[in-house]
């Protein structure tokens, strides 16, 4: 059995899809804090919270775990400026509670769901494995924190580890059984079809003075599909007694916000507000992903790496989810 830990939420939704499609069986562990009930289509269900650890023990009591996959963090980097407390408690403390409870129980298989916010301001573009991590805001240490945490816990008691760093995850499932949930996200392109369904107002664009070709922000957009392969790998990885390992995930090409936006408008049909502001705190302008490493140890091939597909796929599952909502 594999836990899915945060599996009622938007990535681990569609990892719990492509892992019951290969044959996995899944338990979802989820507090519901973001996660959606509806969005659990496959495996088992385990209502519970990381941060009380006798909720973590019951689950492994419940079920005969084999490895680990760990989805449950906060992740508004705006907040954790803020709220400091809430990300360390949550995507620190109630992590070591997992890594405790799989430790006592013998469980040495964990794939991590890191991020990009490790590396801070690039100093190179693409940005590969070797690239200096330094974060800049609490969101990113929290996840460079548990990095570490993993490294020692190898060390010290032989748990193995994929730490999967994404780029920006986007799109949705293509067969729109699960995506993104409408008003729980801060994600460029939801927001974007947020606007073009009627949802909200305008679209607002930070900043239009970056030295980039449009003078907007490039960022390198990753479809959620081509991440939830890329953990069916990882976790063959491990399963075949392979080392622990961190990888970059992302397509390798940059779009600008104007291009999503165009994207957006063109798939729709719709001819949305646009208002153009200052540049927010802590934008870089590009970053862009070099994921040659997963390609070459985990055989991994995004499939999805056109802007109008990806678009089109969020597009298709926005429509049905609204529409059940509303």
């Amino acid at each position: 059995m594999i836990l899915i830990v945060g599996g009622a939420g938007y990535i681990g939704s569609h990892i719990n899809k492509e892992l019951t499609k290969e044959g996995f069986e899944t338990v979802v562990f989820d507090n519901l804090y973001s996660g959606k009930k509806e969005l659990v289509k496959w495996g088992e269900f385990f209502e519970g919270d990381l941060a009380n650890i006798e909720d973590i023990r019951l689950v492994f009591k419940k079920y005969l775990i084999e490895a680990v996959l760990h989805f449950a963090a906060y992740k508004a980097v705006g907040e954790s400026v803020v709220d400091p407390q809430k990300y360390y408690k949550n995507n620190v403390a109630s992590t070591l509670n997992l890594f405790e409870v799989m430790k006592e129980n013998g469980v040495n298989k964990f794939i991590f769901s890191s991020s990009a916010a490790t590396f801070g301001e690039p100093k190179y573009i693409p940005i590969d494995e070797k690239h200096p991590q330094n974060p800049i805001n609490p969101y990113g240490e929290t996840k460079l924190m548990v990095e570490h945490i993993m490294r020692d816990y190898d060390k010290a008691y032989g748990m193995k580890y994929v730490a999967l760093r994404y780029f920006n995850a986007c799109g949705a499932d293509p067969e729109a059984d699960v995506g993104e949930w409408p008003g729980s996200s801060s994600n460029l392109i939801p927001l974007v079809l947020d606007a073009a369904i009627g949802r909200r107002e305008d679209i607002r664009i930070f900043g239009t003075d970056y030295e980039t070709p449009d003078g907007t922000c490039i960022r390198d957009y990753i479809h959620v599909t081509d991440l939830a392969s890329a953990h069916v790998l990882a976790l063959k990885y491990l399963l075949d007694g392979k080392g622990s390992q961190c990888f970059n995930l992302g397509n390798g090409k940059g779009f600008s916000v104007r291009e999503v936006i165009e994207a957006a408008k063109k798939v729709t049909g719709i001819d949305f507000k646009v208002v153009e502001v200052e540049r927010r705190a802590g934008d870089p302008p590009e970053l862009v992903a070099d994921s040659k490493l997963a390609r070459q140890v985990l055989g991994w091939e995004p499939k999805y790496a056109d802007l109008e597909t990806i678009v089109s796929s969020a597009w298709k599952w926005h429509q049905k989810v609204c529409k059940l909502i509303s």
